[in-house]
């Protein structure tokens, strides 16, 4: 990768429980692993990418709500992780932000400004965007360069999926047209079922949406993980942590090198 060129991915969905701060924690410690140097944004007012980092939302005195209003300069709420990721956090404060903004002219724009001012300290910068299409998600995809769609392979994983494709293109068409949409990611995934493979065609096939190299198992370690305030990344091997592994060098290796992203043959 060329110095001083920050990639920005925001990880989008507006359906909650499809692994999303997963994807983002998860990635954002393997990227980490191959000394990319990483920067993670919280826009979810549950905290939740916060806490599985090892911070508590309750505890923190200024967050992202406070950078997006204004009130504090970025750099002086950067957190540091055990992950050897940089956080942006959240706090519950962060679900007023919402109505604030919404009164400000230009307010889609306010994290992509709040990011020009670090960003090349950063080779990477990955956005969790909450489970909804409010001002808070355009904010993410405004800034974003990329975006990416965690997609659990259940039987209704493509609900909304439409709902969203649309804000990418008015985001495109508005407030960001050099967006790209790089496609979906698999989460909660069962091999051994032909069903997790037929709900990714499904989707594939409706909506031209391409499922990045590889598949996220389905894994307790997940859970396990997120409820201790730890990463899935750390301590004895899993398959999801491998998983998010292969994810990241695929991206990289997009990023580094300009090679396509792989995809999955879903034939």
């Amino acid at each position: 990768m060329v110095r001083g060129m920050t990639r920005i991915l925001a990880v989008a969905n507006q359906k909650g429980g499809v692994a999303k701060t997963t994807t983002v924690a998860s990635l954002g410690a393997a990227l980490a692993d191959l000394d990319a140097s990483v920067l993670v944004v919280d826009l979810d007012p549950q905290g939740c990418l916060t806490f599985s980092l090892g911070h508590n939302p309750d505890e923190l005195e200024a967050s992202v709500h406070d950078v997006l209003l204004g009130d504090e300069e970025i750099a002086d709420v950067l957190l540091d992780t055990d992950d050897n990721v940089t956080l942006l956090p959240a706090t519950i404060d962060l679900a007023g932000a919402e109505a604030l903004l919404l009164m400000r002219p230009g307010r889609e724009y306010a994290l992509k400004r709040a990011l020009a001012e670090v960003a090349e300290d950063f080779d990477v910068i990955l956005i969790d965007c909450p489970p909804s299409l409010g001002v808070l998600t355009l904010n993410g995809l405004t800034a974003a360069e990329q975006v990416i769609v965690p997609l659990q392979c259940e039987t209704l994983a493509h609900r909304g999926v439409g709902q969203l494709m649309r804000t990418v293109t008015e985001v495109q068409q508005i407030t960001n047209p050099q967006l790209q949409l790089l496609g979906a990611v698999a989460t909660l995934f069962d091999a051994r079922t032909t069903h997790s493979r037929d709900v990714l065609s499904d989707v594939a096939d409706r909506y031209g949406l391409p499922v990045l190299e590889p598949p996220i198992p389905r894994t307790v370690r997940f859970a396990e993980a997120s409820a201790s305030g730890t990463s899935v990344m750390r301590g004895r091997k899993n398959k999801g942590a491998t998983a998010y592994r292969g994810l990241a060098e695929n991206l990289w290796k997009h990023w580094d090198a300009g090679e396509p992203v792989r995809t999955s043959d879903l034939s």
